[in-house]
Parts: structure tokens; C-alpha cells; sequence
């Protein structure tokens, strides 16, 4: 497959070819160049690529990428492993035949056969229940899939590559991925670096953005003054690459065909970029320890910069013994809700995120946001609804005294006239 070059290495496939109809992976930042070289002496092999990187960096064009460049002439077939049901994700994968359960009317190939050939593409790999990481183990060791309600296995010829932003080897430390699959995935490991670590591709990607969109939208391509240029390079990026081109292709809108100004680009708020364990090198403890920091008590001494954790220790502590000593009856159930909403919050309520920095099942953190109105689904009966304090605004460590609570009830009623 024929590749367009430029005097810094491997970017923008040559017009025609699979990969040229989407996002490319361009490579102008020195620190962008290991990584494409990588990916240029990883792709004809059949080596299993296992790719990791903040939300937005391009896992997905990554893994286009090394297909487009193999050998293979197969398909390439594209599974978010965290948007499967766990009651379904075998079926998807390893497919099932008729009758094999309730509403399996016709027998069904899964994602490894529709991808023979070529390349299975299996994203967020981490969120995949144990009893799925053993069949996936012996599906790569056999090259063999059963469908479910079968005993005749199927050969298949599928190279895989997979993705994920979590830290794999802390989750294989924490028992929550199989050691073994960890080391028959990480055969060929790929990083790719978050935008803001690279801003020597910034300029190159936003033009690109442009002519795609503009292509797609068959109208003029446009250039950015200066000040718009500035403000590229200055803004950090934590969504990455995805919101480079978001605000490219918003930009374009509010130019109405002229040069893309400063002003067109609309650039959010710095948030705190979702840097998950994979990239950061922090456990989900850490993360969780981070946002729960409870303020000093009245008569605490502040904490002074830079304090360890042993100094957090201490302060939550005391913290929470004065909780006692005050007699809430609801001591844990009260942590428990400033502790569910603090983290969903930062975690900008992203239900995968949030149950991974709590180190809990995605089931049991949902039940969680249900309980106290973070997450209201059909058929939520009235009385859970009534069990929400109305008007209750998140904060980073709140606090509710139901004694305090229930004496001002009581007072009320006690003033109350009789009927």
C-alpha cells in the first residue's frame, strides 16, 4: 500500500486508499515520530498490537492504520468492548446459533468470524467480564471460535488489536484482568501521547481537519490568521485530537467561508483531562483519594503544601471522628452518597470512569447513582424520586446531618396547630 510522506515520516495516506476517507495520523512534533516509525515496522507483521492512550488520542486511526498497512485484505471490524452488555457480549464476539437462548431465532456469525482475514479491532478491552477474558484467551491460542449453543469450532485467521485506557498491568495486579491475557495481548505495545504533549502537531491536524470537512462539505478550504493559530497552540486539549476537530469543524461553521479568527474557534474551558492509570501512571485509588480530600475541621490546622499522605490520613481521620461524636445515625450512608457524587462529577459523569475510580462494578455504581438521583431511568417508581432532597447541589465534600435534620422536623411539627 502506497503512503504519502513527509520530510518528518509516515502521515497522510495517499488519496484513495482505505485510510484516506477519515482521520489521519500525521507526524510533525519530533515526539509524534517513535511512535509512527513504531507503527510503520509493527503493521506488516501479524504481530497483536495492544494500544493505549488518553481518551481522543486516536487508538481507533491508529489501529486503521496498521491495517491498511498489513498484508491482510480482510475486513477491518471495530468492537467497543464497554458498550456491550455482559449478557451479550459472547454472543457478539464468538457469535451463536439458533436457539442457543431466548430470542436467538437464526444463527448468527460473531465479530471474530465477520473479521477473518483481517483485523478485529477490540476497544476498551480492560471493561471485558473474567469469564469473557478466558474464552478470548483460548480464542487466540486455538484460532478457533465456538458459537454459543455449538460444539463444532470454527477456524479463524484474525489478527488482533487491541485498545484500552486503563493500566493494564494495575488491573492484572488487582486481579481484574487474567495475568495471561495481559501477556498474550501485549505482544506489540503502542503509546500514543496526548496532545498536549505533543503541540508540534497541532497546526498540522487542524489543517488537515479543514480540508476533510471542507472536502465532505464540497466547499473552499480556509486558512487561520495568526491569532487563531495562537490560540491552537495555547489551548491545552484534554479531549485531544477528538476536540481538535470538533472545534475545527465548529469554526468553519461560524467563518461562513472566511479565514477562521480567534474568535470562530470557541474553545472550552480547561478541564482536567481524563488521565486514566494507563497514561498517568495513577491507581484508581489515587484518583478516588484525590477528589475526596474533606475540608479541615474548624479548629484543624491547615494543611500545608506539599503534605503526604499521612497527612491526609490524619485529617480524615479527625474529620470523620468528629462526625461520630455529633451521633448521625446515617454516618455511611451519607459518606457514601459526598463520595459518589464527587467522583461522578469529576469524573464528568461518565458512568465507565466513575465506577473505575471507585473500584466498583459499573451494576453497583449505577444502583448507586439511582439511590441518590444521579441517574434516573423508565419505570423509577415516585417514592425513590421523593427520597432525593430537592435542590441538592453537588459539592466536592458535603456533608448531611440527619439528626440535625430530624430535630428541625420535629420542631416544625411541634409548632404546628392542631387540626
Amino acid at each position: 500500500m502506497n503512503h504519502a510522506h513527509t520530510p518528518l515520516g509516515w502521515a497522510v495516506p495517499a488519496a484513495g486508499s482505505p485510510a484516506a476517507a477519515g482521520p489521519v495520523l500525521l507526524a510533525e512534533d519530533p515526539r509524534s515520530l517513535p511512535v509512527l516509525r513504531l507503527l510503520e515496522r509493527v503493521a506488516p507483521s501479524d504481530a497483536t498490537v495492544i494500544i493505549t492512550g488518553e481518551t481522543g488520542t486516536g487508538k481507533e486511526v491508529a489501529a486503521r492504520s496498521i491495517h491498511a498497512a498489513s498484508r491482510r485484505r480482510g475486513p477491518f471490524v471495530a468492537v467497543n468492548c464497554g458498550a456491550l452488555a455482559e449478557s451479550i457480549v459472547d454472543a457478539e464476539l464468538f457469535g451463536h446459533e439458533a436457539g442457543a437462548f431466548t430470542g436467538a431465532a437464526a444463527a448468527r456469525a460473531g465479530w471474530f468470524e465477520a473479521a477473518h482475514g483481517g483485523t478485529l479491532f477490540l476497544d476498551e478491552i480492560g471493561e471485558l467480564s473474567p469469564a469473557t477474558q478466558v474464552k478470548l484467551l483460548r480464542v487466540l491460542q486455538e484460532r478457533q471460535v465456538v458459537r454459543i449453543g455449538s460444539r463444532r469450532p470454527i477456524a479463524v485467521d484474525v489478527r488482533l488489536v487491541a485498545a484500552t485506557n486503563v493500566d493494564l498491568e494495575d488491573a492484572v495486579a488487582r486481579q481484574r484482568f487474567r495475568h495471561d491475557l495481559y501477556y498474550r495481548i501485549n505482544v506489540a505495545p503502542i503509546r500514543l501521547l496526548p496532545l498536549r504533549e505533543r503541540p508540534g502537531d497541532v497546526l498540522p491536524l487542524a489543517g488537515h481537519f479543514v480540508e476533510h470537512i471542507a472536502r465532505r462539505r464540497s466547499i473552499e478550504p480556509v486558512r487561520f490568521t495568526p491569532r487563531a493559530q495562537a490560540a491552537l497552540l495555547a489551548h491545552p486539549w484534554p479531549g485531544n485530537v477528538r476536540e481538535l476537530e470538533n472545534a475545527v469543524e465548529f469554526a468553519l461553521i461560524l467563518a461562513r467561508g472566511g479565514p477562521i479568527d480567534d474568535v470562530h474557534l470557541q474553545l472550552a474551558p480547561s478541564l482536567p483531562a481524563a488521565a486514566p492509570s494507563a497514561v498517568a501512571g495513577e491507581t484508581a485509588e489515587a484518583a478516588a483519594a484525590e477528589e475526596v480530600q474533606a475540608p479541615p475541621a474548624a479548629d484543624a490546622p491547615a494543611p500545608q503544601s506539599g503534605a503526604g499522605d499521612g497527612d491526609l490520613y490524619d485529617e480524615l481521620s479527625t474529620f470523620f471522628e468528629r462526625l461520630m461524636a455529633r451521633g448521625d445515625d446515617a454516618l455511611f450512608q451519607s459518606v457514601e452518597e459526598v463520595l459518589v457524587r464527587a467522583a461522578y462529577a469529576r469524573c464528568r459523569e461518565n458512568q465507565v470512569q466513575t465506577a473505575r475510580t471507585l473500584d466498583i462494578t459499573r451494576n453497583m455504581l449505577r444502583t448507586l447513582l439511582k439511590r441518590y438521583g444521579l441517574l434516573g431511568l423508565p419505570g423509577d417508581t415516585d417514592e425513590a424520586a421523593a427520597a432525593v432532597p430537592p435542590s441538592r447541589t453537588p459539592l466536592r465534600f458535603q456533608v448531611i446531618d440527619h439528626s440535625r435534620r430530624a430535630s428541625q422536623l420535629d420542631a416544625a411539627e411541634s409548632a404546628a396547630p392542631l387540626p
